[in-house]
Formats: structure tokens, C-alpha cells, sequence
């Protein structure tokens, strides 16, 4: 039972991985992308359970700002993918232009968060 179940991860690995393979480049790097944003979270929320919270608004804008961040790549993602139909006719450049402004938005938000 539990070299079948072996098998069978490690068949479901390999499947992943070629499919995975034959992803454009620029969406491999998106992906980079969110895992560095979700990885520097962790390590903020590590720090955070090993050395304390006390100044816990800047510990909040960092994570969140990594989250958001994440959250507005996987949409850059979403919209620069060619499979994707419902975004067929929106430029790359555009998708672009977008995560620039919604980032910047997100940022001034934590920025006035600290602060205040």
C-alpha cells in the first residue's frame, strides 16, 4: 500500500513537472516572483513567533505588504497568460502598467499605515 502511494506521488510529481516545463518563461518568472514574496513573509512571521511583536504595525505592513504583493503578482500572472481567454484582449503591457499602479496604491497604503 505504501509503495503504491509512492508511486504514485512520484508519477504525479513528474507529470506536474513536465507540464510545469512547458510554461512560457515570463510566467516562470512571475513565479519566482511570488514565491520570493510569500518566502520573505514566512521569515517576517518566523522573526516575529521567535523575537517578539513590539512594534506590531510594522510588523503587519511587512507581512501584508508581501502578501499584497503576491496577490497583485498571481493577477499579473492571470493576465499575461496566453491560455487565458477572458483576458485575450488585454495588452501585456497594460497587465503591466496595472500591477505598477495597483503596487504603488498597495505601498503608499502600508507606507501611511507605518506612519500613522
Amino acid at each position: 500500500m505504501a509503495r503504491s502511494t509512492s508511486k504514485d506521488a512520484q508519477d504525479l510529481f513528474r507529470a506536474l513537472w513536465s507540464a510545469y516545463s512547458a510554461t512560457p518563461t515570463n510566467l516562470k518568472i512571475i513565479d519566482l516572483y511570488v514565491m520570493y514574496a510569500v518566502f520573505t513573509a514566512l521569515i517576517q512571521v518566523v522573526y516575529m513567533a521567535m523575537v517578539g511583536s513590539f512594534p506590531f504595525n510594522s510588523f503587519l505592513s511587512g507581512v501584508l505588504s508581501c502578501v499584497g504583493t503576491a496577490v497583485l503578482a498571481v493577477c499579473l500572472r492571470i493576465q499575461v497568460n496566453k491560455e487565458n481567454k477572458e483576458f485575450k484582449d488585454l495588452a501585456p503591457e497594460r497587465a503591466f502598467a496595472d500591477f505598477v499602479l495597483c503596487n504603488l496604491v498597495l505601498h503608499l497604503v502600508i507606507m501611511n499605515f507605518l506612519v500613522g
